[in-house]
């Protein structure tokens, strides 16, 4: 089902989270639980990963992570604040030591000048209060945005696993 690529990538995360001792959990709207479903992939993740959200609806980010309904209306469910409020959201509602959020704008449509079609913004959040997004614009289909979205989002978990 996932590249060999991504598989790699999956993995080094387990391994990096292993080494810490730490349990994961996903937040995610545009990649629709691909990074859950990559870390799930590996046998024996279960020891790493708790739980994974797919958060695709406004009313989800809400009823399942706590995502403010003003901090949606202010700022978009395309938001830097929205990523953050996933995050944290999801390692305030899971037993883990850190989270992993992706919201954005994968396409073809829905696009505007400020969020353009390829843009995603990733929150990751800690147990210890420490959250951080990042926006990123990828190029290509749907499918392109949500396999680099998907590969950033596994980046972003071993970096800091491996801190």
């Amino acid at each position: 089902m996932f590249e060999a690529e991504t598989l790699t990538l999956a993995q080094s995360v387990l391994d990096a989270c292993r080494a810490r001792g730490w349990h994961v959990a996903t937040a995610e709207s545009c990649t629709g639980g691909l990074v859950a479903g990559a870390l799930t992939a590996i046998a024996g993740s279960s020891d790493v990963v708790e739980r994974g959200f797919v958060t695709y609806s406004n009313e989800a980010k809400s009823e399942l992570l706590g995502v403010p309904a003003e901090t949606i209306a202010a700022h978009g469910a395309v938001s830097a604040e929205t990523a953050a409020a996933m995050a944290e959201g999801a390692v305030a509602r899971a037993p883990v030591d850190i989270a992993v959020s992706v919201t954005g704008v994968a396409g073809p449509g829905g696009g505007s000048v400020t969020k353009p079609v390829g843009l995603a913004i990733f929150g990751l959040a800690r147990r210890d209060g420490h959250c951080r997004t990042e926006r990123h614009v990828f190029a290509g289909d749907r499918s392109a945005v949500r396999k680099a979205a998907l590969h950033l989002a596994l980046g972003l978990l071993e970096a800091e696993a491996r801190r």
